[in-house]
């Protein structure tokens, strides 16, 4: 494990100007706070922070990157708070700390779920900040290093899977080939070891038969270079057992039949000789036909610049050379970390900078849910790319096997959106027709024309997937919205009500539901059945039949209302042939808790408790007697007082009366307490059965347009 002085030595050699302080204190913080935490290697948990610091002082990352490498697992595995990092380290590091921070602590429906949205965060993160990802990549380039010691081999093998999905695509997108290579091969031995041990052993096997090969190629690469002054650095390098692997999968042939096992590179001063370079080698060896490929004037997305061609080279052996200027090869070695450097006054770090960042968070922002999301990240990442042309003669790479349609998207939303048809190198041809490199594409549109869905069909780049599914699933959700609001004013004409905006937004919560077309699309689907929604907006719509049979009671006249009374009080605890009287204050209803106030020459006056009236009571607890409701006894129908404010328009009292009939509720009285131009405020005798019923009522007041509000009155 490295010392703290030797880290901090470390990064002082390539960045004299960075923070030794910070360092200090961001390593000596780690390790307080990670303690006696320990891997699965048995290693003290805080080796793992210093590895990755370490491996980022390859790259010469500024001390921030360094500094962030140091805390990233704290917030995760310790008490440390991102408040307790800003106040020691200050807002950018928390800020970086933050986007690294591993998200296990998501509760998601699944796996699959949780291993998208995390991708889905870092993303994010890393647009803010690229520096977000070099410091994710050397924490799983260490991980990866020590997978070999965790127990599990299913949790082994998702590690490896989702580093050779994500992270080894990733590095390359950035240009870091040697992250990317190591990343890869990591994986592949833990994914198809047999396979990776075969080639390690026929690669060692070649190796001991002609171990001097790789330099008598170099030496005579060399000398053809130089043969008129151009000045080289030519080296050897044995592909990885992944990428062999890889292109015998790819091209379908046996190792025997590898030609190309070794890459050469020529490291010359200028682009001049890079050229000059290639005409010496070309003039010397034969070349492979279709083996040759100019990066220099049409760079790889990610910055990537070279010349390759493939030689008939020295001893007849045939090989990939490739040629570039030194800041190429760092390019090409480190790609975005390079620019740290050279130029460290001068860094950019706004991820956005790279157009297929842009392209991910534009897909992340039309996709439905995390799985799709990455479903289209891996078709729109981890394809080879062909490179095509604008009219204007702006360069656009798209996956292997892209369309008109693919070019659309990529060139603006809106283009492929409206696209009706294309001319490739100036004659038209059919959108599923498939681009090749160098084709110079423009595209036809039209105002009218929308996505067809007979599109996602044969386009391959994950933003054109994206958005042809946002708009289909769109259009399906409008024609189920329709349906369902269609369904939703059947079923609640058939009760007497009227569907309206304002009556479905009172319970949008309730069906976890943003928007009335939302509800709208719940019910078209099936999900939610009409008789939910109306029970939800209109209670009393549940208990109508219930009620119904209890009609006859409020038709009665008041000599029998009294005697049903004076037969059997619905309240428990007065004394037999006491006087009884609900206040008028607050009108009790049953189903509320009650208490009884005796009243010299009135017998019993029942409150609420609640009730403002029973403060004058205070100081005479004799008179107090506890009460309650005996609701078994009687059906009675009771007094609730509502206070309601009414559009002042034709036909609102009918409205007003209407619903509260179909409540089964009967209005007894009704007075005007205030007028204006455009309302109505009255107080409003309702007889109810109990204090649900009236609540009911409201709820059903409330769903109507042309009432503004409507409260229980307690005067």
């Amino acid at each position: 494990m490295m010392r703290q002085v030797d880290l901090v030595e470390r990064v002082k050699a390539y960045d004299p100007g960075a923070d030794e302080d910070a360092l200090n204190r961001a390593y000596v913080f780690a390790m307080k706070m990670h303690g006696s935490q320990t891997r699965a290697s048995g290693d003290p948990y805080f080796s793992h922070p210093i590895e990755v610091a370490g491996i980022l002082t390859e790259l010469k990352l500024d001390h921030s990157s360094i500094i962030t490498a140091l805390l990233h697992d704290l917030v995760e595995d310790t008490d440390t708070s991102l408040g307790d990092i800003e106040s020691m380290f200050g807002r950018d590091i928390a800020r970086l700390v933050d986007g690294v921070t591993k998200l296990t602590r998501l509760e998601l429906q699944s796996e699959q779920t949780q291993h998208a949205e995390n991708f889905r965060k870092l993303l994010l993160a890393m647009s803010e900040d690229i520096r977000v990802l070099l410091v994710k990549l050397a924490d799983r380039v260490h991980n990866m290093r020590t997978l070999k010691f965790i127990e599990s081999a299913d949790k082994r093998r998702r590690i490896a899977r989702e580093t050779m999905d994500i992270y080894a695509p990733l590095a390359e997108r950035i240009g870091m080939q040697g992250f990317k290579d190591e990343l890869l091969d990591l994986a592949f031995a833990e994914l198809n070891p047999d396979a990776r041990g075969s080639i390690l052993t026929r690669l060692d096997f070649l190796q001991a038969q002609g171990d001097d090969l790789p330099n008598l190629i170099v030496d005579q690469l060399k000398r053809a270079v130089a043969s008129d002054g151009v000045e080289a650095w030519v080296s050897g390098r044995r592909k990885t057992p992944y990428s062999i692997w890889n292109k015998m999968q790819h091209k379908d042939i046996t190792f025997e039949q590898l030609s190309d096992i070794m890459a050469f590179r020529v490291v010359v001063g200028s682009i001049e000789d890079c050229y000059h370079a290639l005409g010496n080698l070309h003039a010397q060896y034969s070349v492979v036909p279709g083996r040759f490929k100019d990066y220099i004037s049409t760079p790889k997305p990610n910055g990537y610049r070279s010349l390759h061609t493939g030689l008939i080279g020295p001893e007849r052996h045939r090989i990939e050379v490739q040629i570039r200027t030194r800041d190429m090869h760092d390019i090409a070695e480190l790609g975005v970390a390079a620019h740290w450097k050279y130029k460290q006054s001068e860094i950019k770090v706004d991820g956005r900078q790279y157009r297929w960042l842009r392209e991910l968070l534009d897909i992340m922002e039309h996709a439905s849910n995390p799985e799709e999301f990455l479903e289209h990240t891996k078709l729109e990442m981890f394809q080879d790319q062909v490179f095509c042309f604008t009219p204007k003669g702006d360069l656009i790479a798209l996956p292997r096997g892209a369309t008109p349609v693919d070019f659309a998207y990529a060139v603006h939303s809106e283009v492929g959106d409206t696209c009706v048809g294309a001319k490739v190198n100036g004659r038209i041809i059919p959108l599923r027709a498939e681009l090749g490199n160098g084709d110079q594409v423009e595209i036809l549109t039209s105002r009218t024309q929308t996505p067809s869905p007979d599109w996602e069909k044969f386009v391959v780049s994950g933003k054109a997937k994206a958005r042809i599914r946002r708009f289909v699933h769109m259009k399906e959700r409008d024609q189920y919205s329709e349906l369902g609001r269609q369904i939703l004013q059947k079923s609640f004409r058939e009760e007497g009500y009227e569907l309206s905006d304002k009556a479905i937004g009172a319970v949008l919560k309730k069906f976890k539901a943003d928007a009335p077309d939302d509800l709208f699309a719940a019910v078209g689907k099936g999900n939610t059945t009409a008789r939910e929604v109306l029970v939800a907006v209109y209670p009393g719509v549940r208990d109508t039949a219930k009620r119904r049979h209890l009609w006859p009671f409020q038709g009665r006249g008041r000599a029998s209302a009294n005697k049903a009374k004076s037969a059997a009080l619905p309240i428990k605890g007065l004394i037999p042939g006491m006087a009884v009287h609900y206040a008028h204050c607050c009108h009790p209803l049953p189903g509320e808790r009650i208490v009884g106030i005796v009243t010299t020459g009135k017998g019993v006056t029942v409150h609420t408790i609640d009730c403002e009236t029973l403060a004058s009571f205070q100081d005479t607890p004799e008179r107090w007697i506890d009460v309650a409701w005996d609701v078994g006894e009687t059906e009675d129908m009771h007094t609730g007082r509502l206070h309601v404010v009414v559009s002042n328009e034709p036909g609102s009292l009918g409205n007003l009366s209407t619903i509260i009939g179909k409540s089964q509720g009967n209005i007894s009285n009704l007075k005007i307490t205030n007028r204006s131009t455009d309302f109505f405020e009255m107080l409003v005798d309702v007889q109810v059965q109990d204090i649900k019923h009236l609540t009911d009522i409201i709820a059903a007041l409330r769903a109507a347009s042309v009432i503004s509000s409507v409260e229980r009155a307690r005067r």
